[in-house]
């Protein structure tokens, strides 16, 4: 079975902080977005075996986000 999560990447001093949206204790930090995204998707595979080994139901996952992009020089 195949789940979705949104993940929440927020640029800080050290790198990037990832956390996802829906379970947001699966949190991690990387130096680049990259090592972040690799780091987050491992933390959620180990809280999923821990939420496994203690026999808790997984978060729902599934909400889906995108950027929106808009031109501000012509609002006033």
């Amino acid at each position: 079975m195949l789940r979705n999560y949104t993940a929440k990447y927020t640029k800080i001093q050290s790198g990037y902080m990832g956390q996802l949206v829906e379970w947001p204790e699966v949190v991690t930090e990387g130096k680049t977005f990259e090592d972040c995204r690799v780091s987050l998707k491992d933390a959620l595979r180990e809280m999923m075996l821990a939420y496994q080994q203690m026999d808790k139901e997984l978060p729902a996952g599934a909400d889906l986000f995108e950027p929106v992009t808009v031109e501000t020089d012509s609002v006033r």
